[in-house]
């Protein structure tokens, strides 16, 4: 009884010891333990996404690839799954499973093979949310506190959706939803028994068990979760029996972007890189921007297909590289798929080795090591590029043209390959909504991966006539008026040893025309008159108006020509103040920014608007007809003043936005400025239709928009000295697209072919194929008339009232601005004397 009664004591003082213990421990490793609550509001890293104003996927940026689901998102079969696998007690326990620990030691030491995790599910989600990865007892403890905490803290139903939604099944996919699709292009709930149990098997190793590197393991696995299922009954013995016999389904799926729009994409990435830094790419964050998948699709492929039919004109330049030459031994295949895998391909070119080659055909090999063959067909069109000016004769076999051993570019048209090559040329496209700034399509260049440079909102180029309708607006504002006539004739100012004699293109003269036809037809020389009328000052002023930065305008007479540089997105905003009654939008392309976790809007934009039903509220120049004796001498200016490059502005952050979080839910009407008597853009935009539908007979420059079958759409070519930039802007309905090309070599000429490049012939079709489609639900518009224009029946030759038997045509003009004389009747000038004879008289 003795013995007794000691050891009792030995036992109790065991217990009481081992309790202090315990509470000097939990105190000792729970004093400086993270708060678990926290993990109510977590935030799980989830990439950045950017998709179009539908909600379609643009892109995604970040490593870790994750959907985060509710836990009513998440199918019963999945968490069932997981319980078999990882805890099966887990909606026993309360945070830790102390037979669960027991049971796993007795199964590592009884048995080889896979063995449960002695760590509960709740463990789990504490070491990843909470703690290192270190393998030591203190961190177990921890583990184990922190556990305990979460389970009073979180439902059980909490605890799950976190564990699903962040662990790492392999291949970056974080969460059961990224695994889903990653492994199977599934969604959670269209797994079946099987999948969901090859998923359930990963998180223990997701590298050793991955089913794509390691499909043996996988399957094992895969079949030992499926006994456990079988064994805890969440599964049939039926159910069973087929899912073990089904092989691995597994394969990589890359995210479902919906289009391509890498230029926008770049240009979403950068704001929220630059507004969150590398929190931007883990924290959720979901960019919807302004575009719709079919105008940005249209303006894609309109660019690309322009491009390569430019690059078709003017010739092939040759093979990429010769590996071997018909003297030389040719390559063995790993020779040439070490080349080929130093080469991607761009917008559907792909490199290729030429491994034969007769008059008719040739056959080429692909990164892949597929054969393709290539007949004469696909390459008649490759006559030698001699210059931007000169092309060599068509070829009348393959081999003139390519042969064995060359590294090639091809393309795939329908069933066939083609002879292709990367284009040197390049273009830009940005359309906007004239009446509020929103972006509709947006192209950089010809292929993202070839260069990110966007031509669309960073290449500064010079207009040419593409500047013509904001200089013709300035000198309305002074009194002149589209039936104001000016000479077109040759100009010739001397200045010292320096001749200045600008040239119309092509290089016809007609003598004196209305100012519209100089619009309609692109009269050099007449824009030269209407500058030096009202003034170079007051026309490089002016052209603030529409937002063109005064750093990038000259002052000189060159200006008339399209000297100065802007970008694509500044000119297209430019046209939409003419287009939307003269309001200066502010073109943007983020239309919201919201939490991927339902946390809400962070930023919805509020565009600054065309109000078309607000009163005139900007100051108007008194109009009063400016004096036209001037036109034909020197500049009424001695600026020569042309701005540094170095000062020149591009996008100047337009279209990205400056986050106030004390305004992103202001949702009061934003009026955009009111820059531009709406009378005189009213008349401009007529003008602009001018050059599309031209007048009794005579054809305007933009007569391919024609095409669109529309009445309501116009707009004004643009080409530089030599064809260095050419260029086309116009509107239909309330779109509003400016659409440039060139190279990117300032100093290279788009030169010609049978034709010379130009803004009628090779920027005007890119837009006309992209407005095909951006106007295809859009109704026609038509704009009522400003109160301060008028009507009036004009002589078309003279531009003033007419005579009877005059030809006459109606014209618009702002009231007080309209002709007041009579046309000259013109009599006859022949006379017969007395014998009858006729004669001239002058």
């Amino acid at each position: 009884m003795r013995v007794l009664k000691i050891l009792l004591k030995i036992l109790i003082g065991c217990l009481l010891c081992g309790l202090a213990i315990g509470i000097a421990g939990y105190a000792y490793y729970s004093k400086d333990l993270p708060n678990v609550a926290t993990l109510k509001e977590v935030r799980l890293q989830t990439p950045l996404q950017v998709l179009s104003k539908d909600g379609e996927l643009i892109a995604i940026f970040g490593e870790r690839r994750r959907t985060p689901l509710k836990y009513d998102e998440i199918p019963p079969l999945m968490v069932n799954a997981i319980i078999a696998t990882e805890d099966a007690r887990f909606f026993e326990h309360y945070g830790i499973d102390p037979i669960g620990i027991v049971r796993a030691m007795y199964v590592g030491l009884k048995q080889k093979g896979f063995s449960q995790g002695g760590s509960t599910i709740t463990q789990q989600v504490a070491k990843n949310f909470f703690l290192t990865p270190e393998k030591s007892i203190s961190r177990k403890v921890k583990e184990m506190i922190l556990a305990i905490r979460m389970e009073k803290e979180l439902s059980k139903e909490e605890i799950m959706a976190l564990y699903l939604n962040m662990i790492n099944f392999g291949s970056r996919a974080y969460g059961v939803a990224a695994a889903s699709y990653t492994f199977f292009g599934k969604t959670p709930e269209q797994l079946t028994v099987d999948e969901a149990a090859l998923l359930a098997g990963l998180p223990n190793a997701p590298s050793a068990f991955n089913p794509i590197a390691h499909p043996d393991k996988a399957l094992t696995r895969r079949n030992w979760v499926l006994s456990r299922m079988l064994d805890q009954s969440y599964i049939t013995q039926a159910q069973y029996d087929e899912a073990i016999n089904r092989p691995l389904n597994a394969s990589y799926h890359s995210p479902q972007i919906e289009f391509s729009a890498p230029y926008v994409a770049e240009m979403a990435r950068q704001f929220m890189y630059d507004k969150f830094g590398e929190n931007a790419y883990t924290d959720g964050y979901k960019v919807y921007t302004t575009i719709s998948k079919q105008d940005q699709v249209a303006a894609t492929d309109a660019v690309q297909k322009n491009i390569i039919d430019y690059d078709i004109r003017h010739g092939y330049r040759g093979a990429e590289k010769v590996l071997w030459k018909n003297n030389e031994s040719p390559w063995n295949e790993e020779q040439i798929q070490q080349t080929l895998d130093k080469y991607i391909c761009y917008s559907g070119m792909c490199p290729a080795v030429v491994t034969k080659a007769s008059d008719k055909e040739a056959v080429a090999v692909l990164s892949d090591k597929s054969n393709v063959a290539i007949y004469f067909q696909a390459m008649k069109w490759a006559r030698p590029f001699i210059s931007d000016t000169q092309q060599g004769a068509f070829p009348k076999k393959v081999t003139d043209t390519i042969k064995v051993g060359q590294l090639i570019w091809v393309k795939k048209s329908g069933d066939n390959w083609e002879l292709a090559q990367i284009p040197a040329v390049n273009a830009a496209l940005v359309s906007l909504d004239s009446d509020n700034g929103a972006i509709k399509a947006i192209v950089g260049g010809y292929d993202f991966n070839l260069s990110k440079f966007n031509r669309a909102t960073q290449a500064l180029r010079q207009l040419g006539s593409n500047i013509k309708p904001f200089i013709y607006t300035s000198t309305l504002e002074k009194g002149l008026t589209m039936a104001t006539l000016l000479n077109d004739a040759p100009i010739v100012r001397t200045s010292g040893s320096e001749t200045w004699s600008p040239k119309n293109s092509p290089p016809n003269y007609a003598g004196p025309l209305r100012m519209r036809i100089g619009l309609g037809m692109s009269k050099n020389v007449m824009m030269v008159r209407a500058l030096r009328a009202v003034g170079i000052d007051w026309v490089a002023t002016y052209l603030e108006r529409f937002g063109f930065p005064k750093e990038n305008i000259s002052h000189n007479e060159s200006l008339a020509l399209g000297s100065a540089s802007f970008t694509p997105l500044q000119v297209a905003r430019a046209y939409s103040v003419i287009v939307n009654g003269g309001y200066l939008i502010t073109p943007y392309l983020i239309e919201r920014i919201e939490y991927n976790n339902a946390n809400g809007i962070i930023y919805q934009h509020q565009p600054v608007i065309a109000c078309h039903t607000c009163s005139e509220d900007i100051d108007t120049d008194e109009a009063t007809p400016v004096a036209l004796n001037n036109v034909e001498d020197e500049a009424n200016q001695s600026g020569n003043e042309e701005p540094e490059q170095a000062n020149l502005k591009a996008d100047d952050h337009l279209i990205l936005p400056n986050i106030n979080d004390d305004k992103t839910n202001d949702s009061t009407p934003k009026y955009a400025p009111h820059t531009l008597n709406s009378g005189i853009a009213y008349i401009m935009k007529d003008g602009l239709r001018t050059t599309v539908f031209g007048g009794s007979g005579w054809q305007g420059t933009a007569w391919r928009v024609k095409a669109l079958g529309r009445k309501d759409v116009g707009g004004k070519t643009g080409t530089t000295n030599a064809s260095k930039d050419v260029w086309f802007s116009g509107f239909g309905g309330n779109i509003v697209t400016t659409v440039w090309m060139g190279f990117d070599d300032h100093r290279r000429e788009l030169g010609r072919t049978f034709r010379a490049e130009a803004g009628a012939n090779t920027a005007n079709p890119v837009w006309v194929d992209y407005m095909k489609v951006a106007l295809k639900d859009v109704p026609e518009k038509e704009d009522p008339q400003p109160e301060n224009v008028v009507t009036v029946t004009i002589d078309q030759k003279t531009g003033l009232l007419p005579q009877p038997g005059s030809q006459t045509m109606s014209e618009y003009f702002i009231k007080g601005s309209e002709p007041t004389q009579y046309a000259t009747q013109e009599i006859g000038t022949k006379v017969t004397d007395s014998e009858g004879n006729t004669s001239e008289l002058f």
